[in-house]
């Protein structure tokens, strides 16, 4: 039986990258990043971070699709983040029920916001 799915992201600086999720999205850690790696949590949901290893050795970051996160209050967000964090895309509808934003963390990866668009009842 599987548990959870937790995104593992590999970045160059683990202590600088924590730093970032706690500040910009408000993630606790009881880590500090120093051992090469670490844990967050917010709202039910956890992110690892982690140093290039041997294995893998100094590569740039490969990860080719983005992690989104589904929120309730995607309009707050936005309000919140367009000004701290590079923006991919800003906040809109989109015709597949969704309306979300997109920004860029402090290493590159591509994280968008999105909730679903309130549906009117039928009269």
């Amino acid at each position: 039986m599987l548990r959870a799915l937790v995104p593992m992201l590999r970045v160059p600086d683990v202590p600088a990258a924590l730093a970032w999720y706690r500040e910009v999205l408000g993630f606790r850690s009881d880590e500090d990043g120093s051992t090469g790696w670490a844990t967050l949590q917010r709202d039910g949901i956890a992110l690892m971070l982690s140093a290039f290893n041997a294995h893998e050795g100094d590569a740039a970051p490969a990860f080719t699709g983005s992690l989104y996160l589904r929120c309730d209050d995607v309009d707050g967000w936005w309000s919140r983040l367009q000004g701290a964090a590079r923006v991919c895309y800003p906040i809109e509808d989109f015709a597949y029920g969704m309306r979300e934003f997109a920004i860029y963390d402090c290493n590159g990866f591509l994280l968008q916001f999105g909730q679903p668009i309130a549906r009117e009842a039928a009269p």
